[in-house]
Order: C-alpha cells, then sequence, then structure tokens
C-alpha cells in the first residue's frame, strides 16, 4: 500500500518498550533505527509525490528498507530475550 508507515513501533507494537529501552541505551540501535525512519520516510514521500525515480531505484530502496528493518527486528528479538 503506498504511502504506509512501516516504522518499527508500527509495525511491532508489542515491542514498543523494548524498542524505547534499546533506543536511550544502545546508541548504534538508535543511529540504525534514525537511518530506518528516514528511509522508510523517503520511500514514503517517493510514493505519495510520484517522486521521479525509476523502478530499479525504488526497489533497491526498498531492499535496503527490508534489510535494516530486519536486522534491527533481530536486535530487539535478542534484547528481549
Amino acid at each position: 500500500m503506498l504511502g504506509e508507515v512501516h516504522s518499527l513501533s508500527n509495525d511491532f507494537p508489542e515491542l514498543q518498550d523494548v524498542i524505547t529501552s534499546l533506543m536511550e541505551s544502545d546508541e548504534e540501535f538508535a543511529k540504525e533505527n534514525k537511518r530506518y525512519t528516514a528511509l522508510d520516510k523517503e520511500i514514503r514521500t517517493l510514493e505519495l509525490n510520484n517522486g521521479p525515480i525509476g523502478d530499479e531505484d525504488m526497489h533497491q530502496l526498498k531492499h535496503d528498507r527490508a534489510v535494516l528493518k530486519d536486522a534491527l527486528y533481530q536486535r530487539l528479538l535478542n534484547a528481549k530475550a
């Protein structure tokens, strides 16, 4: 769906406490989450404004977002354990 927000809090509400804790205690996690959020916003803006970007470039942005999200999710699961 175009324009959908994919923040960690939005996609993993059950992990909100872990997200908050890591944002406060883990500088690297906070940095990567900030990068993930910016990438998600860039994709959303391009989608909603029919941005001047080719399919390959959009696919790459979405791929990068998915890889980063997977890494952050794994860190959330490890911190929860």
